[in-house]
């Protein structure tokens, strides 16, 4: 909620700018996935000469290394590691230098992947310099979310959406580079030259976004009043969650913020020209009023980390070779669910549904476990365990379609409903928390994607 002495955001600068550094923080993860076919098509041992960037024939070079796997996996797992290692920093290392090093850093490593596109070199060196590269950009991805993900919590709800939509443009932007890419007829090199140097451009607009911050009188008035007890327990001691012990955890967030409540009547009245300041935040004490949104949040992310893109990038039409064929999986699989999911997000911009309160978000949460199955049995000719129940191209694109829009919905809802859960000095500390169980999730799915991909 806005503060009442608060100045206009002229021209939506400050939401413009948000909305950019969404985007520029999930780019690198994105311009990597939509690209699966040519870095398998280089670990196959083909020549970039003659290997375009995106063949979608995905029954063409053999994945020996699950290069979907391993990217997926080694980009989550840095993702949660840093976050909690980013409660460290946060005391150590000054905000400016968090994001803007951070930004500068992934700059350096994307560019190193465009180069790489220009090098010949054997498949096993090339994925050891490339999962080396995903494992450091996610790293400073990491750093860089939790660092503006603390910054939002101190502004209204309306910037944590605007943020979260331009994570969900990211992957718009990188389908549609690949999907250009097919259709430029230019030569393989150029071609994945030119998409590679692409998110580049994106880091650097962002970079541009945050430097424009500190000049734009909106975003001063809010960044300069943080609480300062509560800018000093952003992301501490993430680990208190793990080592909670779970009859501590009280049935419902209601049942704490009575007990708070209580608390409050019971203690004496302070001076009347002395205001009452709120204490320090507490972690474990945010962690039980918002922990069953914060789960939902893991589960959500769980499941779609768990097939999307390994399981669903190996999906394939199932009508004859032709051009239909050829652009199914980028236009079906990334382009829609990128659509669908920046579509879920920005919903939450118009209503939030169901509201904090109600119980009937955890079974809409774990309905998607429905999509597993689903995905797992539609047309994916390199499968040797598993029947194929759903092999027209309808029933693949009916499922993207609800897998993608829910995962966008649920996301962005779980995240503006955290911060209502809590009193207003404890809402950065729980927008901290939740990138954390964000984190959690996405490397939850990720480390399931191998089983489920083994059972095929």
């Amino acid at each position: 909620m806005a503060r009442g002495d608060a100045p206009r955001d002229s021209y939506h600068l400050v939401g413009i700018s948000f909305f950019i550094l969404g985007l520029g923080t999930l780019l690198p993860w994105n311009f990597f996935i939509t690209a699966i076919p040519y870095f398998q098509a280089r670990l196959a041992g083909a020549s970039n000469s003659t290997t375009r960037i995106l063949s979608t024939n995905h029954t063409g070079p053999e994945d020996a290394f699950n290069f979907n796997n391993w990217v997926t996996l080694l980009s989550q797992l840095p993702l949660l590691l840093f976050t909690l290692l980013n409660s460290f920093l946060y005391q150590c290392v000054p905000e400016m230098v968090r994001i803007l090093g951070s930004l500068l850093a992934i700059l350096l490593l994307f560019a190193l992947t465009a180069a790489l596109v220009k090098v010949d070199m054997s498949p096993g060196p090339f994925f050891s310099i490339t999962m080396a590269s995903v494992c450091f950009i996610n790293s400073f991805s990491a750093v860089l979310q939790g660092s503006l993900f603390g910054q939002l919590g101190t502004m209204p709800s309306t910037y944590s959406t605007l943020f979260l939509s331009g994570q969900g443009l990211a992957g718009i932007f990188a389908a549609l580079a690949m999907l250009l890419s097919m259709a430029s007829g230019m030569d393989a090199q150029t071609s994945a030259l030119g998409y590679f140097i692409t998110p580049c451009v994106g880091i650097l607009m962002s970079i541009m976004c945050y430097l424009s911050l500190p000049h734009l009188k909106f975003a001063r008035y809010y960044l300069a009043n943080k609480p300062s007890q509560a800018q000093a327990q952003e992301l501490e001691t993430k680990a208190e969650l793990l080592q909670s012990d779970e009859n501590r955890i009280p049935n419902s967030p209601q049942k704490v913020a009575l007990t708070l409540d209580l608390d409050l009547e019971k203690e004496p009245e302070s001076e009347p020209d002395e205001p009452q300041k709120p204490g320090k935040p507490s972690v474990f004490v945010v962690f039980q009023k918002i922990w069953l949104t914060a789960l939902c949040l893991v589960l959500v992310f769980t499941v779609t980390l768990s097939v999307f893109p390994a399981i669903t990038a190996m999906v394939t039409s199932s009508t004859s070779p032709g051009k239909w064929s050829q652009f199914f999986n980028p236009i079906c699989c990334f382009l829609l669910f990128n659509i669908m999911d920046w579509l879920g997000r920005s919903l939450t911009s118009y209503f939030l549904w169901p509201d904090e309160d109600s119980r009937l978000l955890p079974l809409l949460v774990c309905l998607r476990f429905l999509f597993v199955p689903l995905f797992m049995l539609c047309h994916v000719p390199q499968r040797s365990r598993l029947p194929t129940l759903f092999p027209q191209d309808a029933y693949f694109i009916t499922f993207m379609l609800l897998f993608a829009i829910s995962n966008g919905y649920l996301v962005s809802l779980t995240m503006c409903l955290a911060p209502r859960q809590v009193l207003p000095h404890e809402r950065e500390v729980a927008g901290a928390l939740m990138t954390f169980f964000l984190a959690l999730g996405l490397s939850c799915g990720a480390s399931l994607s191998f089983l489920f991909k083994a059972l095929l």
